[in-house]
């Protein structure tokens, strides 16, 4: 399992997601997005990441922004019934609540998450 050292890295999450550790996070590195779940309780150098490639980032918007399930590359989005979603990648699965993923689309309707911005 590939684990980033957070205290390394900056997350940041949606401005819609509330200030208790119920949010998606991401991180921008030179080639790859980062992904993670803010209610990981455990080390920070073992918390779980999906990583994604740059290129693939804005498909990978474009999916969440559906509310469809999908695979983008290596990370495939499942939305649940009640709203809720998991981002699954090679070495991680993240799960987030109908609020936590509606505050990351919310977020991504805004452009909060586009690369450029």
């Amino acid at each position: 399992m590939h684990f980033y050292k957070s205290t390394n890295i900056h997350f940041y999450k949606s401005t819609y997601s509330g200030g208790d550790q119920t949010c998606v996070e991401v991180a921008h590195r030179d080639d790859v997005v980062l992904i993670r779940d803010s209610k990981y309780a455990g080390p920070v150098d073992e918390q779980p990441v999906v990583s994604l490639s740059s290129a693939h980032w804005t498909a990978l918007l474009d999916l969440a922004s559906s509310n469809a399930s999908g695979q983008v590359d290596s990370v495939t989005v499942s939305v649940h019934p009640d709203g809720g979603a998991t981002i699954t990648g090679r070495d991680a699965a993240l799960v987030y609540t109908p609020a936590e993923w509606d505050a990351f689309t919310k977020g991504v309707a805004d452009g909060q998450f586009d690369r450029r911005a």
